[in-house]
């Protein structure tokens, strides 16, 4: 387990560890996606697209139809969540679109994380929503559409009561 501890900026500075950081480099670094679509990059990318993208980068580790391999099965699972046997997955489990490319921007592929482009990241979140029957074949995604796909599971989480939060 890691803990987080702040600390202010000339904490280090003042002890000549390490080499202050740009604006520019901590913008490379600031690519998280919030679940009402803030921080959604420009780009689109549609489902045959993201199939390609899937075969090509993906299916190695969760196989050629996401039903997981050595990574974890992507799609199915809606209606087992109560089940003995839960099975969470994008369809049955993932609470919002927009954290879906979050994740996929910033964790994949396993073995080159945030190598994707933002229209692979959108072509791999349509075929994926697509295979989980949340959007139709012909969908294209992009910041504007992304964020107003109502996932299966939305209402399946606490909300956090933090002021500013979702």
């Amino acid at each position: 387990m890691f803990a987080l501890i702040a600390v202010s900026p000339g904490c280090f500075a003042a002890h000549d560890i390490g080499t202050p950081l740009t604006a520019d480099e901590i913008a490379a670094w600031n690519i998280d996606v919030a679940p009402d679509g803030r921080g959604l990059p420009a780009g689109s990318g549609d489902v045959t697209t993201g199939a390609h993208v899937f075969a090509a980068k993906c299916a190695a580790c969760h196989g050629a139809l996401g039903q997981g391999l050595i990574g974890d099965a992507l799609v199915s699972g809606r209606g087992t969540l109560a089940s003995a046997k839960p099975k969470r997955t994008v369809g049955s489990y993932w609470p919002y679109a927009t954290t879906l490319f979050d994740y996929i921007r910033r964790a994949m592929p396993y073995n080159a994380p945030q190598s994707l482009s933002a229209d692979e990241v959108y072509a791999l979140s349509a075929f994926l929503l697509n295979q989980n029957g949340i959007v139709p074949p012909d969908t294209r995604l992009d910041a504007q559409s992304l964020q107003k796909i109502r996932m299966p599971n939305r209402d399946g989480f606490v909300p956090d009561p933090r002021p500013g939060r979702l």
